[in-house]
């Protein structure tokens, strides 16, 4: 059905905090409604606020009214109804209804509660340290240094670049070398190619490659380098202006840590029933039966419900999370492995209390800190402002876009989605969740625990084009996982850990391809807070445009087997006769009476600067 557009941008364009009220814009198709209102709940009940017209822009007429913002809680929901003659509609977060939409589809705005405002800007690299570079061979792990708690597995030195065995053999205790004096040795790389943080899987000490079995919470593992060298690498990450965000694997630890003590070292948990750790986990009576991670052995679960494992981990003045915030190391943020599992028990008993004590913690010693969670799934009760500032965006970003140019979901089961469907799963996911949130989620298109998104496309070079341009240009922050700028293959993990392909780095023509549109990105302010506007879909094309005061930039793609000429209104963005160039080549267009002209490649994109 043909509906009359409207639309609000969350952004400075559209909304404005002055004390405890907001201004409020709204754009809409000019002389379309007799009047608008602005429907809220401050109190649970039903008010209605009418807007005003206060101009125009182009085609549009703008709408204004002064909302309150809510008393009673901290987030405050609105939406708007707008009445024509003979009819009404109704603007959520997703777009334009026939009927009034639900609660959750509401506008959202949290009073008390923003990410650091420095994230939306960023451009982020995640690091797998032990296969990103190796600085210093003389610390590296030997062939049977030492054997894996719980397996009978020695740890496997592997040459630089041999291929990763599997997880049932020596996948876990394979190592290649990667360590921080590697990582520093590569910083000049990473800031040629644009690159802003630097979000590193687990750096502490641990008998795993992967180190998400955490032995000592203080000390960076002996393999990676030291705590002083972790401590120089992030000045100079700080003194480059780029920032480091680290991986917190709180919800269990490795059965050699000295709580747990399956070693039998020390009075730990596993050792004694009569230990002053045994309340630390979960054991059956006396015995030792221990509730490990998902029934894993080797990761047995830490229970917050003891006072002294809050103390340790995020209450006391030296806790693990306060720690690494602190000088010398300054770090920017956290990233919280499996942070919807945690709490007193099997079942997350309590969880959102933990994960608000988590982000109190963090913010106690610096509040611009970031707190990342991990979701694999739907992460909206964790994104309303109270808890974390952003998700790693599986479900909003990878798992659509998985879909519509893999046709696989994330369980690598066979889906068909089109482009209405893909826009609308990226709408609904984004709705739920106030905007500064939307411009904090962590947007990916594959990382340490999903195949690389090369190899899910088998090797389709232009629907991974299409996936690194909507990486870049679609709202969020997006990161990019070790190797994706040369194309670095992998199936599932640990394959896709594979060792940095350094001598691609000359070679690969991804590289100025991620450079071109991680400049874009950097140097557009649309891009990075600007909002996000629908221009056209179809079965097989999607283009968006990002707007914030008078940029724009327009991001699309193409998915059919042949070329496609469409017009694109951009009067919906208040542009009449507007001048556009294509990124790429820098040929220009112009639109005329709000209506731009654009051919799409067959299985290509379109990438258009204001």
């Amino acid at each position: 059905m043909n509906q009359p557009f409207l639309y609000h941008p969350q952004t400075q364009d559209g909304l404005v905090r002055e004390g405890d009220k907001l201004t409020i814009r709204l754009f809409a198709e000019q002389d379309k409604f007799e009047s608008i209102k602005l429907r809220h709940e401050p109190d649970n009940e039903e008010y209605l606020v009418e807007l005003s017209k206060v101009g125009t822009k182009g085609q549009l007429d703008i709408w204004q009214a002064a909302l309150p913002l809510s008393a009673d809680k901290d987030v405050t929901y609105y939406v708007f109804k707008a009445l024509t003659a003979t009819g009404q509609y109704w603007l959520d977060a997703r777009g334009t209804h026939s009927r009034m939409p639900g609660r959750e589809y509401h506008f959202k705005y949290n009073r008390a509660d923003q990410p650091p405002s420095w994230v939306a800007e960023q451009v982020f690299y995640q690091i797998f340290p032990d296969r990103f570079c190796n600085g210093d061979p003389s610390i590296g792990v030997e062939t049977g240094e030492y054997q894996y708690p719980n397996r009978n597995r020695e740890s496997v030195k592997k040459q630089w670049g041999e291929p990763v065995g599997n997880h049932g053999s020596s996948g876990a205790v394979e190592f290649y070398g990667g360590d921080l004096a590697g990582i520093e040795s590569k910083l000049d790389y990473l800031q040629d190619l644009g690159i802003t943080t630097l979000y590193l899987n687990p750096i502490f000490t641990s008998y795993s490659n992967h180190k998400y079995d955490t032995v000592d919470y203080y000390s960076i593992d002996p393999k990676f380098g030291t705590n002083q060298q972790f401590a120089e690498l992030a000045d100079n990450l700080h003194q480059r202006g780029m920032k480091v965000v680290l991986d917190a694997v709180l919800n269990h630890t490795s059965v050699a840590h000295p709580w747990f003590d399956v070693l039998e070292a020390s009075n730990g948990a596993y050792t004694s029933a009569d230990s002053p750790y045994r309340d630390y986990y979960f054991f059956n009576g006396d015995s030792k039966q221990y509730v490990g991670w998902k029934g894993i052995d080797t990761l047995p679960v830490l229970n917050f419900h003891n006072e002294e494992v809050r103390d340790h981990i995020y209450r006391s003045k030296d806790s693990v999370i306060k720690h690494w915030l602190k000088p010398p190391y300054n770090i920017d943020g956290w990233r919280f492995d499996v942070i919807h599992m945690l709490g007193e028990g099997e079942g997350a008993a309590n969880n959102a209390h933990y994960v608000r004590a988590f982000r109190e913690s963090m913010k106690s010693v610096n509040p611009d800190s970031y707190m990342l969670g991990e979701h694999f799934f739907e992460a909206t009760q964790w994104l309303q402002g109270d808890q974390e500032d952003g998700a790693m965006n599986y479900y909003g970003f990878a798992h659509p876009l998985r879909a519509l140019l893999a046709g696989k979901d994330i369980a690598f089961d066979p889906i068909n989605i089109d482009c209405h469907e893909f826009l609308s799963w990226l709408q609904e996911a984004s709705a739920k969740v106030p905007w500064s949130n939307q411009l904090s989620q962590l947007n990916q298109l594959d990382s340490h625990d999903t195949e690389r998104f090369i190899t899910t496309l088998a090797g389709n070079d232009n629907r991974l084009a299409i996936a690194l341009q909507l990486l870049m240009t679609y709202v969020g922050t997006p990161c990019l996982y070790y190797g994706v700028e040369v194309g670095l293959e992998g199936t599932h993990d640990p394959d896709n850990r594979r060792c940095f392909p350094w001598e691609r780095v000359e070679t690969s023509s991804w590289l100025p391809y991620c450079k071109q549109l991680i400049s874009l990105r950097k140097a557009s302010k649309a891009l990075q807070r600007g909002s996000f506007v629908p221009l056209y879909v179809d079965e097989f094309s999607l283009v968006f445009a990002r707007q914030l005061d008078d940029e724009v930039v327009i991001s699309g793609f193409n998915l059919g087997t042949d070329a496609v000429q469409f017009s694109l209104p951009v009067w919906k963005l208040g542009l009449e006769s507007a001048r556009f160039e294509c990124a790429s080549t820098g040929s220009k267009s112009e639109s005329i009476d709000g209506v731009l002209d654009v051919t799409i490649a067959a299985e290509g994109s379109l990438l258009l600067t204001h």
